[in-house]
């Protein structure tokens, strides 16, 4: 059975910045699907369950801060991986944007390639994730019979 794409949400304010992930990311065969602005972005985390957020940080409604809060204090999604995206540089920013869970922080401009492998990376880390479990079950089931 093959695998299914990736789902992977654009949460951006500005068309231009969606637009621009879109094409670096056009080559690939992620599911793509875009968010406009913050309230948005957590509406469509919550109903699509994507993989990955591409998140802006500074949008109306919700900031990028706050939606990754709210992903990460609601069971059903607080393992999406999350990306912040944003033009906002400043070490204190990047402190902001972990305290509030995010697995990565890529400033603007950004660099197509540097994107890509930080998508994959965090794809690759959630499914050993989601593996995890599956596997400490198997162990203490190896050790239930040999016991």
């Amino acid at each position: 059975m093959p695998a299914t794409a990736a789902k992977v949400l654009i949460a951006d304010d500005h068309p231009h910045g969606v637009e621009l992930l879109e094409a670096y990311l056009s080559s690939t065969s992620y599911d793509l699907r875009s968010a406009i602005n913050g309230d948005d972005a957590l509406k469509a985390i919550q109903d699509w369950k994507p993989d990955v957020v591409l998140l802006d940080v500074m949008m109306p409604r919700l900031s990028g801060f706050e939606v990754c809060k709210r992903v990460r204090l609601d069971p059903a999604v607080r393992t999406t991986g999350i990306i912040m995206v944003t033009a906002l540089d400043q070490p204190a920013d990047v402190e902001r944007a972990v305290d509030s869970g995010t697995d990565d922080f890529l400033t603007k401009p950004i660099n197509q390639a540097e994107l890509l492998l930080r998508i994959e990376a965090l794809l690759k880390s959630r499914g050993t994730a989601d593996d995890l479990p599956r596997a400490l079950a198997y162990i203490h089931a190896v050790e239930e019979t040999a016991a």
